[in-house]
């Protein structure tokens, strides 16, 4: 309703690249409601990923800035996958020479963000009891995205460790 207001009032084109713009500059949208316009305006939500520079930054701290401005669903599902996929797309276009660095393809990215995403919830959740340890995500995450160095599936687990939820 607020962008209709808004492209009524002629403040805001009726382009996806000016909501983009739009969405991507204000910080104080229900993000509930924003999931919604986003799920039915995908060409908005495909401006809205574009309008992220993820160069040369790590990527669990790259997932946890793309997801301050596209809160992550409450639950798995269609909406998620097609974040985690615009996402992992976005990344490795931002860091061409990282991906050849580490071999890493988007698909492997999205494996790895889908990894991350998890292993947040089950060391943040109380209702989880034994919480995976280093070794186990280590091994997981290498047998789902294969040709990943062990030392950097460890660093992305220190990370979450440490910092925290990444879809928070």
């Amino acid at each position: 309703q607020g962008v209709n207001y808004f492209m009524s009032k002629g403040i805001l084109d009726d382009s996806s690249k000016e909501i983009a713009k739009f969405i991507f500059c204000t910080r104080t949208l229900n993000w509930k409601k924003l999931r919604i316009y986003l799920d039915e305006r995908r060409d908005v939500l495909d401006d809205l990923v574009t309008l992220h520079n993820f160069r040369n930054q790590f990527l669990p701290n790259a997932l946890r800035e793309f997801f301050r401005h596209i809160h992550a669903p409450e639950e798995r599902g269609e909406y998620l996958e097609t974040l985690i996929t615009k996402f992992s797309h976005r990344f490795c276009a931002c860091n061409p020479d990282l991906m050849r660095e580490l071999g890493l393809s988007p698909d492997a990215v999205y494996v790895l963000c889908y990894s991350l995403i998890l292993l947040s919830i089950d060391l943040t959740s109380p209702h989880v009891k034994n919480k995976m340890s280093k070794r186990e995500f280590i091994r997981n995450t290498r047998r789902a995205a294969q040709n990943i160095s062990e030392d950097f599936v460890g660093h992305l687990y220190d990370n979450i460790y440490l910092i925290g939820h990444v879809a928070a």
